[in-house]
């Protein structure tokens, strides 16, 4: 009888226990190989919509269809037996209305078996996001530069530039707190304006983006680790992969070309 005790999962409210404590590692992961490997080392692991352009070669996140995150989430929690695996609610699947927020979000917890799911959106998604809370769906709020409403935004700019718009971002934040969010992704902040946030709310800050200060911080893997010839100006990039696998398949072409791989008898002795 193995007396190894099972691995206990990271929950949203353990997580939200972290404000103003350990910082909280979160990366993105959308396959079950490299979830098994940020499982080790990350407290949170997204997936993220991100990966209808990482993975699927999309100009934005705004294509991104529900079944291709519940698969992709199947996956991630395949990989993982630790971290708090948190979904995005691709866009078009909750701005309706909070029960039509509750239907989607609920059927990405039944089929994927992840502990929350992610919005966009601050005040205006506040009613939403209390909804599903008191229907037991733990949900991570996103505000600042949200990349689903990239299109009204007019890209992927920093947001709070100006001090004179930092009330509204305040606002958003405190809102989605007061909902019962049990943690915020602060994007693409100026970083006064992001400190002043993660001092002024009670749930943890997460910054992409944003401040140091910050409770916590999430990369796209991708981009952290060197896989996107041009990542944002922000992220520190802790490998090469890119060049490493254009290596890696040059010289298999060059083995392959002079015949310099396994035989039948190599492979199956």
């Amino acid at each position: 009888m193995s007396t190894e005790k099972p691995t206990r999962r990271i929950t949203a409210p353990a997580i939200r226990k972290r404000k103003g404590g350990e910082p909280i590692v979160a990366l993105t992961s959308y396959h079950a190989h490299t979830a098994a490997i940020v499982d080790r080392h990350a407290d949170v692991i997204l997936v993220g919509d991100s990966l209808g352009m990482v993975m699927h070669g999309m100009d934005s996140t705004v294509g991104v269809p529900l079944d291709l995150m519940i698969m992709h989430g199947k996956a991630v929690m395949r990989g993982t037996r630790r971290a708090l695996v948190v979904v995005d609610m691709p866009f078009g699947t909750y701005e309706e209305s909070p029960e039509v927020a509750f239907r989607n979000a609920a059927r990405i917890m039944k089929e994927t078996g992840a502990g929350a799911v992610k919005l966009e959106g601050g005040r205006r998604m506040a009613e939403t996001i209390r909804f599903l809370v008191e229907r037991g769906i733990p949900v991570m709020a996103h505000i600042g530069l949200t990349p689903q409403s990239v299109n009204t935004l007019g890209g992927f700019r920093t947001q709070g530039r100006d001090p004179r718009t930092w009330p509204l971002f305040e606002e958003d934040a405190r809102s989605v707190a007061e909902a019962g969010a049990f943690a915020v992704v602060l994007e693409g902040m100026v970083e006064p304006l992001a400190a002043r946030i993660t001092e002024q709310i009670d749930i943890p800050t997460i910054g992409i983006g944003a401040s140091a200060r910050c409770d916590g911080q999430i990369l796209v893997l991708e981009d952290m680790l060197g896989l996107n010839p041009h990542p944002p100006k922000f992220v520190k990039v802790y490998g090469r992969l890119l060049e490493e696998i254009e290596n890696a398949v040059q010289a298999y072409a060059a083995d392959v070309k002079s015949r310099a791989f396994p035989t039948e008898n190599e492979v199956y002795r």
